[in-house]
């Protein structure tokens, strides 16, 4: 039998899906590889298939299940995610996207002895219809990280972040002259309570207003308080720690600041570099391990330490897939050598930005509580969060912001961070 003529679209997002959930690898780390050859249209409908593939999977497992005598193999299991986030979400014919899994099944020769399951389950599963599929519960968080959010946060808290993740999120953009409502106006987006434009239908980012004469560059809203947090002004010498891929360094720049940006990874650099001169922006670029960075005291310092990332789940619903939580602990012990080095490149008065796009409170309030152990006299300013669109109600005895999803379902939702300002003693 000639092999099947495969949609190189379903093909790459197939191979994505491999990656991600029989090989533990983040989308970001394996886009670049499995995506480059294909052409803009088919890369853009190969990353959406993925992606929505990722953010309901536990959904189409739950409509699986009932019909799976055996556990398929990988990458039949991975095709007839496809076929379902297809049929019932992007509203896609049943008979393409049911062929589409079996020809994908085919082309393995473990999968290939499965094609028939494939069809037979798939077809069991959308004769319920849609009604059967909206009846089942939102998609799920697997239980290492449920678990401990639910110890945070509680079961109701995480239940509503979860809605938040269900949903492809809007395009979040920072405009570097400030001026939000009227970008809002001429992109046709929405002005947001911090001061950042929402794009809430899927456009092509080069090819919006303002983007080649680098007047605005993509950063979620949450991301954008920090920088603001710091109140860079003209003349100060800012270190953006952690820099890669430099929303937060343009931001300082935008202020005036004279900003170093240091960052261990020199690819992720060169993005670093390009997003600058693209929006016409200077920073002094050091690629080193941040540890490791000498140089006067700062004024100030931003540090957007290295985390768990699991307040971007809504844009990377690979995460909860591809990690498992067994690194976790070394972050946080990493987090807190980062904390104390920033304390060290800052003067006597000045101030440390700490934030992490993360959840867990191990990556925010339990940080600073040690800091402020380590460190006699260091204090929070909470003072320093009365910034638009962030409510006081975010702020913890700690003195720092807990910023959590769905704190914005209404309109939208956002990226989960926790940020606090230190001021060394």
């Amino acid at each position: 039998m000639p092999a099947p003529t495969i949609d190189p679209a379903r093909a790459a997002a197939h191979a994505l899906l491999w990656q991600v959930h029989s090989e533990q690898r983040l989308l970001l780390d394996v886009m670049p590889k499995v995506l480059g050859p294909l052409d803009p249209p088919v890369r853009a409908r190969a990353q959406r298939l993925a992606l929505g593939s990722l953010r309901w999977a536990d959904r189409s497992d739950r409509a699986l299940g009932p019909f799976l005598r055996i556990k398929p193999w990988p990458g039949v299991h991975h095709a007839m995610h496809l076929a379902l986030y297809e049929v019932f979400v992007e509203g896609a014919a049943a008979h393409g996207a049911v062929n589409a899994a079996v020809d994908l099944a085919r082309l393995s020769e473990r999968g290939r002895g499965q094609a028939g399951l494939v069809n037979g389950v798939l077809r069991n599963v959308l004769r319920q219809g849609p009604e059967a599929w909206e009846k089942l519960p939102i998609p799920r968080l697997p239980k290492w990280l449920r678990k401990p959010l639910i110890a945070d946060f509680g079961k109701p808290a995480v239940a509503a972040m979860e809605e938040v993740f269900a949903a492809a999120p809007p395009l979040d953009l920072t405009p570097g002259d400030g001026d939000g409502a009227g970008w809002a106006e001429r992109l046709g987006g929405r002005l947001m309570p911090g001061g950042s434009v929402r794009i809430d239908q899927p456009r092509q980012v080069s090819a919006m207003e303002g983007f080649a004469e680098g007047r605005w560059w993509v950063q979620d809203m949450a991301a954008a308080f920090p920088a603001r947090a710091l109140g860079a002004a003209p003349g100060m010498r800012v270190l953006d720690m952690c820099a890669a891929p430099g929303g937060k360094t343009m931001q300082l720049a935008a202020a005036g600041a004279q900003v170093t940006a240091l960052d261990i990874s020199e690819r992720r650099m060169q993005r670093v570099a390009q997003n600058l001169d693209r929006c016409g922006l200077s920073a002094e670029l050091v690629i080193g391990d941040a540890l490791e960075h000498d140089a006067e005291p700062y004024d100030a310092v931003l540090l957007d330490a290295p985390c768990t990332a699991t307040g971007t789940i809504r844009r990377h619903p690979d995460l909860p897939h591809a990690k498992t939580g067994e690194d976790f602990p070394d972050l946080f012990a990493l987090q807190a050598r980062m904390i104390d080095k920033a304390l060290s490149l800052v003067k006597p008065g000045g101030r440390v930005v700490f934030c992490t796009c993360s959840l867990l409170i191990d990556e925010g309030e339990e940080q600073v509580r040690d800091a402020m152990d380590r460190h006699p006299g260091l204090r929070a300013c909470p003072e320093a969060l009365d910034l638009p669109g962030l409510d006081p109600s975010w702020i913890g005895p700690e003195g720092g912001a807990r910023l959590r999803p769905d704190f914005a379902a209404g309109i939208g939702g956002m990226d989960g961070f926790y940020i606090v300002v230190l001021q060394r003693p």
